[in-house]
């Protein structure tokens, strides 16, 4: 008898868990996985300060990719390493989905290189050109066919995919047009699956967001940019990217939100949660934080449901702290 009670309290105890369970709150997020430490971050601190009251799932699909699931109003919440393209805001409009655009960091896009490879010293923009613009591809397979003073040993390439924002930023950045690049090359949404390639190969180079360098500086070595002739080489880092010297792989990271989403309370606390606490946790992760007046703005901008971008439409480079500020305090 007592084991029966035993039994059916468990029961009763597993079904109340099961049924608190099922109705927690939801808030869906996916898209770039640049943005993906972040959001996780703030997700993870979110949760914990709900109790159990709300769910939160940060999928990894690319900004892309992303995006082609919020302009079906399947998301609640974007991830973008890049500002809304012109075709995803036409989408979006035909669906009838708004949205509220939120800055939320700054990220040092960092090319890497196999710790043990020692004649890289710096790259120029022009040499990354060389490596990954369409001409290159078939031609330039070996690091002396990018300089005749470099080893006759294959070069490996490892890069963000074509569904990335970090694609679209880099090859407008470096060859001079969004997804403008060579197709021979080992491409992944999922920044890890780069950082394991890059780490096991002497003769690789790869790029991705800063922070997933930065947590794995055991197994790369990040390479000083220089942008033009006569600059001089800088590396990624929080100092160089505030200074506006870490040119042209310096870019805002962004949040889009569904207008309609924000009518959901669960969704509207993770979004003013994420405001309050994103420059603490943006930092933990590696990224920089805005100055706190942005965050701020963006708290205002979700309580007036401003709708819209301070963007063109396309992959801008070379937007600074300063720049983006203005643009938001413009709309």
């Amino acid at each position: 008898m007592k084991f029966t009670q035993t039994l059916l309290a468990g029961l009763l105890s597993a079904g109340f868990a099961a049924s608190a369970m099922a109705q927690a709150k939801l808030v869906k997020i996916d898209g770039s996985s640049t943005v993906f430490p972040v959001t996780e971050a703030v997700a993870e601190d979110f949760q914990k300060a709900q109790k159990g009251a709300v769910n939160v799932t940060v999928g990894i699909s690319g900004t892309g990719g992303g995006f082609k699931k919020f302009c079906r109003a399947e998301t609640d919440v974007q991830n973008a390493s890049r500002p809304i393209l012109a075709k995803e805001m036409a989408d979006c409009k035909a669906a009838g989905v708004e949205y509220v655009e939120l800055p939320v960091a700054f990220d040092a896009l960092t090319v890497v290189i196999n710790p043990k490879n020692t004649f890289i010293k710096s790259l120029s923009v022009d040499e990354l050109k060389k490596m990954w613009e369409p001409a290159a591809q078939g031609k330039v397979s070996k690091w002396k066919d990018v300089n005749p003073a470099w080893p006759d040993t294959p070069l490996t390439l490892f890069g963000a995919g074509a569904d990335s924002g970090t694609f679209d930023y880099f090859t407008e950045a470096i060859v001079g047009k969004s997804k403008s690049s060579r197709g021979d090359f080992t491409a992944s949404e999922d920044d890890n699956v780069l950082v394991q390639g890059v780490s096991r190969d002497v003769n690789a180079l790869g790029f991705f967001g800063y922070a997933y360098y930065a947590e794995n500086q055991d197994k790369l070595k990040a390479v000083p940019i220089v942008a033009k002739a006569g600059s001089p080489a800088v590396l990624p880092s929080m100092e160089s990217v505030l200074k506006g010297s870490y040119q042209p792989l310096s870019r805002p990271i962004f949040i889009y939100v569904n207008a309609k989403s924000l009518d959901k309370p669960e969704v509207k606390a993770f979004v003013d949660y994420y405001m309050m606490h994103g420059s603490k946790l943006a930092r933990e992760v590696k990224y920089v934080p805005l100055p706190d007046q942005a965050y701020k703005a963006g708290l205002e901008h979700v309580k007036s449901r401003r709708k819209g971008t301070v963007f063109g439409g396309v992959a801008e480079v070379g937007v600074t702290i300063e720049e983006l500020m203005k643009r938001e305090a413009s709309l």
